[in-house]
């Protein structure tokens, strides 16, 4: 039971922080900014070939920027072993649980894509499921020797 209820409080962490403007992990202050939808946005505008969400990042490598991605790396590493120790044990638990996770990933950046001050990359996507992909195969790597 405290699996699923700690799945569930980091998907709505995940998707709080997503929802947030203009978030900046090096000021606290920013982290419960009022959100405001960009209805002028359309899934078709977000997922269309040559949109922005499949570039590169258009700002530098700055302290908000590692910080950041280190957040990814590791918000959704967590997510995938959560996603891992919800599904019932059986034969590719571990690609399920990546695969859920690389979905919540992809729909959380097509999410902050519909937020003025957010922008969702597909690089970001990547980042998320390589962040689950490193804690699930470090999990696998750990289990193996102790399942002989």
């Amino acid at each position: 039971m405290l699996k699923r209820i700690l799945l569930i409080l980091l998907i709505f962490s995940i998707s709080k922080f997503s929802h947030t403007p203009h978030l900046a992990v090096t000021n606290p202050a920013s982290w419960t900014n009022p959100s405001v939808w960009d209805y002028n946005a359309t899934l078709w505008s977000v997922l269309r070939p040559g949109s922005e969400f499949y570039t590169s990042y258009s700002y530098g490598f700055n302290l908000e920027f590692i910080l950041r991605k280190i957040a990814h790396l590791s918000f959704f590493g967590a997510l995938g072993l959560l996603f891992y120790w919800n599904l019932k044990e059986q034969r590719y638990r571990y690609v399920k649980a990546w695969l859920c996770l690389a979905a919540f990933a992809f729909l959380d950046e097509v999410h902050q894509a519909f937020i003025i001050g957010r922008d969702g990359r597909i690089v970001d996507v990547m980042i998320d499921s390589l962040g689950g992909a490193i804690l699930l195969f470090l999990l696998y790597k750990m289990r193996k020797p102790a399942l002989r």
